[in-house]
């Protein structure tokens, strides 16, 4: 299963997860049953409210699941258009939100979750 997680910087498995999906400056794709992770550049970084294309960015990639800390609907909707399923996660590092989602302790966005406004307030977490 190929799970994406927005990150601050590479650093492999202990690189920090972003706050926000949209404005991460890195994917980190990570394939789990044979550990391999490749970080991709996000190139739309600087984005309009709304605007961000995740797809385009991650364009070739084969995608299960994406582990975030909030994202915009704008966003989510085109993530699930793609049969890529959105999972909230308030855990530091890749490595932790790894092993969140494979422990099955990770609630799915929806759009009623989904962050209203760019970057602006809190994002709901899980435990």
């Amino acid at each position: 299963m190929n799970i994406c997680i927005p990150v601050i910087q590479d650093n492999g498995l202990q690189s920090p997860v972003s706050l926000h999906f949209g404005s991460a400056p890195i994917f980190m794709v990570v394939d789990t049953e044979s550990g391999n992770r490749r970080a991709i550049t996000n190139r739309n970084l600087h984005h309009d409210h709304g605007m961000c294309r995740p797809l385009a960015q991650l364009a070739g990639e084969s995608l299960d699941a994406m582990l975030v800390g909030g994202i915009g609907m704008g966003a989510l909707n085109r993530l699930r258009a793609a049969n890529i399923r959105v999972f909230f996660s308030d855990r530091s590092t890749v490595e932790e939100a790894l092993a969140a989602f494979k422990a099955g302790s990770l609630r799915e966005v929806d759009p009623a979750t989904a962050c209203a406004h760019h970057g602006d307030g809190p994002h709901p977490r899980v435990s």
